[in-house]
């Protein structure tokens, strides 16, 4: 897959990211709390490991966002595990005012045993890129200009799709009497991945930019570990369930661009274009479930795995009816597949195996 078996060999740092670290190190010093921002589909190895000595000794709560993309069967085990490792752990969407207001409710009430003697406070952020820390900032600005209506002028951080995007360090006042101030900082991801696992699934989850890894190979890891675990077989009830209630005809609908997907500024699909994505999403999940019943090899055979994976190709071109002349189709079918899995199209997951409670957490 394009990584070294006991190392990492991807070295995704940009310059303002290596300054950026210098200064987290600093702050954190100076900081009175730390909301440790992690993606919940990946708890562990959303952490920064080079950090984690200093936030061990911080008040802190690991906030583990995207939790609405993250399998809900499985997120109170991590709770469970964070808490037996004694680590405030709490699940959120930064994009949900409710949500963040209870994360806000636990850091003021941490906080509680040290207002008494400063009169300023200081909340870091701080987390891996791509991670939500500038939606959860934004998210913050809102709520305290409810609650707090003299504000600073404050400066809004900038959102974006891509990993690395807040290229500098910002604070912002969120309350008075004390003083709190909430600090943006981008994500410092440590210079080599220490092994396929974790480089793959940051690359899946977008904390590593699709071009240094290659849609191709991320698309590969990520239908191994479908097969591996069998989730397409969950899928079996699409097979030979007829699609009911469509307004329109697959083929005579003009294709859907899958980029309106992704957050942004747009007016939301409307009601075809709706169904069109779930029809979409029913065919490459019976395509998944039927390429892997079919399927008669060995799945711990890396050779063999190999080979279902390729086959799986070849059948999701068709579901997402990708023209067979296209140059680039394997390509396309990668990059569609992926914008699936991220937007939760195809479902919650965790990527992260939940460790033994014996184990202490990253």
């Amino acid at each position: 897959m394009g990584f070294n078996k006991n190392g990492g060999n991807i070295n995704w740092f940009p310059g303002h990211i290596d300054a950026a670290n210098r200064a987290i190190r600093r702050r954190l010093k100076l900081s009175d709390f730390v909301i440790e921002l992690r993606d919940a589909r990946i708890p562990l190895s959303s952490a920064n490991e080079d950090l984690q000595p200093m936030l061990c000794e911080k008040r802190r709560v690991i906030a583990l966002n995207k939790k609405d993309l993250a399998n809900p069967n499985i997120m109170h085990r991590w709770i469970r595990y964070f808490n037996s490792c004694k680590q405030e752990c709490f699940p959120i969407n930064a994009h949900s005012r409710s949500s963040v207001q209870k994360l806000l409710d636990i850091v003021e009430f941490k906080l509680k045993e040290v207002i008494t003697r400063e009169p300023t406070l200081l909340v870091m952020v701080v987390g891996v890129p791509n991670v939500g820390k500038s939606v959860l900032i934004n998210s913050i600005h809102q709520i305290a200009s409810s609650r707090f209506p003299v504000q600073e002028k404050m400066r809004r951080s900038t959102v974006g799709p891509l990993p690395g995007v807040t290229q500098d360090i910002a604070g912002y006042k969120i309350a008075h009497q004390p003083s709190i101030y909430v600090l943006d900082t981008p994500g410092v991801l440590v210079p080599s991945i220490p092994d396929i696992e974790t480089g793959l699934k940051l690359a899946l989850a977008g904390s590593i930019k699709d071009s240094v890894v290659g849609e191709d190979r991320i698309v590969q890891y990520l239908l191994a570990v479908l097969n591996t675990r069998g989730t397409p077989l969950h899928w079996r009830h699409l097979i030979s369930r007829e699609t009911e209630g469509l307004h329109h005809e697959l083929d005579d609908k003009p294709e859907y661009n899958l980029k309106d997907l992704l957050p942004k500024r747009r007016k939301p699909p409307n009601k075809s274009d709706i169904y069109y994505i779930e029809d979409m999403v029913s065919e490459v999940q019976r395509t998944l479930c039927t390429t892997l019943s079919e399927f008669n090899g060995n799945l711990d055979d890396e050779g063999e795995l190999e080979i279902l994976i390729d086959q799986q190709f070849e059948a999701l071109q068709t579901a997402l009816k990708i023209p067979y002349k296209a140059s680039e189709a394997r390509m396309m079918v990668s990059k569609k597949f992926l914008t699936l899995f991220r937007t939760g199209k195809l479902g919650p997951f965790i990527l992260d195996d939940v460790p033994d409670a014996s184990d202490s957490a990253s």
